[in-house]
């Protein structure tokens, strides 16, 4: 009988993907309540639809508002804001593990094997190590990033205001959450340098991945010690991808936009607003130009990148990175007609380029199913709009062609599960709703199908 129990216990545990699941939702709920509250909004009432819609873009680093974040929301709600997706972009399970490592208790395997899952080629390391790196990374960066901010704020906004601007916006872009206090984003910024490299800094830092930082860091002190530290493959993939997107992506758009929405910008401005326009919407979600003046190819090419997102174990969302490029090496292998997948004189394992079409196919699947869905709940929405905010919901990107604020509540609710599918991730999620193990599994007689 006692066997019994203890076997009913076992098959009842939650999957580290539930774990992590629920762990999404009851932040999600708890910032929802928070921001219902009187002293969150400068009128104190908000509805509880753009309530919950706020909480789970900030909680899914994703930075889609229906309400103007510095207007509408008390300092006290933009504060709970900022650390709504400081807790989503360091994950759910980093956090609290991290409180568990102050508080001195023991880590549950269970949330050891959460993380690492999260930090799949980190596995080798000490999970304490690796949430103390985690920790110590991400709280470096925002103070740089707030120190530079503040230079840049100090003259134009009073102490206080320039400190919390600075800190809010630091920890907004190294999260990758694209919420901003200023109503046109950083539209009237479009000419700072300062402002704008510090931005686009923090964003790929922060859309890289904890542990690329890690060994891009340990690589660089090696070559000033003149010494050589080898990257992973996942690292160098995640570099040259997030390098090749960035360098050709940011020259097609100067290309597109030249005599268009950029025809009035310096060439100083049309260069800067170029690279910062495709560095954004890599989940980050901030603008320097107004995007309803782009064309169609810019904005086919920014769908493109939010489609594809940051990089693993990052504060990002989309695919990621190492996902497209296992697939476009697959690709390069067949039409060199290779049996193996290789990149940097390593195989990747088969296993892991199916894993990889597995993820690109579930997120076109929930795309396809988002817009669908917006359409039916939003009689007379356009194409261009459905299309661009679906994908910038499932990326966690937040930029918007101005759909977003129209929303009703059926809208809102289809955009909530699209941020929180997209954050979680499609195999992510799929693995925590799916069966624990295969049941009345046979092996049938084979038989061919035509393809193509």
């Amino acid at each position: 009988m006692e066997e019994k129990k203890r076997n009913i216990f076992k098959e009842a545990r939650f999957h580290p993907a539930q774990f992590l699941a629920i762990g999404f939702v009851v932040t999600i709920f708890v910032g929802t309540v928070l921001l219902y509250l009187p002293f969150s909004t400068t009128s104190g009432h908000i509805s509880f639809y753009d309530a919950l819609f706020t909480s789970t873009s900030a909680v899914c680093v994703t930075g889609l508002i229906v309400k103007d974040t510095g207007t509408y929301f008390s300092p006290v709600g933009q504060v709970i804001i900022m650390m709504l997706f400081q807790i989503g972009g360091l994950g759910i399970m980093t956090f609290s593990t991290l409180i568990l490592l102050v508080t001195g208790k023991r880590i549950a395997i269970k949330d050891s094997i959460t993380l690492k899952e999260d930090y799949l080629h980190a596995s080798s390391l000490r999970v304490q190590s690796l949430i103390k790196n985690i920790f110590l990374y991400t709280l470096g960066i925002e103070l740089l990033g707030t120190l530079v901010f503040y230079v840049q704020f100090h003259n134009k906004l009073a102490h206080g205001k320039a400190l919390f601007h600075s800190m809010f916006h630091s920890i907004s872009a190294f999260c990758n959450a694209g919420f901003c206090l200023y109503e046109d984003s950083f539209e009237s910024f479009r000419g700072d340098v300062g402002i704008n490299l510090n931005l686009m800094v923090l964003i790929v830092l922060g859309g890289l991945g904890f542990i690329v930082l890690k060994e891009s860091a340990g690589s660089f002190s090696g070559l000033l010690k003149k010494k050589h530290v080898r990257l992973s493959l996942h690292a160098k993939l995640v570099l040259r991808v997030t390098f090749l997107l960035l360098l050709l992506s940011s020259a097609l758009f100067f290309v597109l936009e030249y005599n268009h929405s950029l025809k009035d910008y310096s060439t100083g401005e049309k260069i800067l607003s170029s690279l910062f326009q495709v560095v954004t919407p890599r989940t980050a979600g901030f603008n320097t130009m107004d995007m309803n003046a782009l064309g169609l190819g810019a904005v086919f090419l920014l769908i493109f990148l939010m489609f594809v997102g940051a990089s693993p174990g990052s504060t990002g969302g989309g695919v990621k990175t190492s996902t497209v490029g296992a697939v476009f090496a697959f690709l390069k292998s067949k039409i060199l007609a290779r049996e193996t997948v290789n990149v940097s004189f390593r195989t990747i394992p088969f296993a892991l380029i199916t894993k990889a079409f597995t993820v690109i196919t579930l997120g076109i699947c929930i795309i396809c199913a988002s817009i669908f869905l917006l359409f039916i709940s939003q009689p007379g929405v356009s194409m261009k709009e459905a299309v661009f905010e679906v994908f910038s919901a499932f990326g966690t990107v937040g930029l918007s062609l101005g759909l977003t604020p129209r929303l009703n509540d059926m809208g809102k609710i289809v955009l909530v599960l699209t941020m929180y599918i997209g954050r979680m991730g499609p195999l992510t999620f799929l693995y925590a709703f799916s069966r624990k193990k295969a049941k009345g599994k046979y092996d049938y007689v084979e038989e061919s199908i035509m393809i193509g």
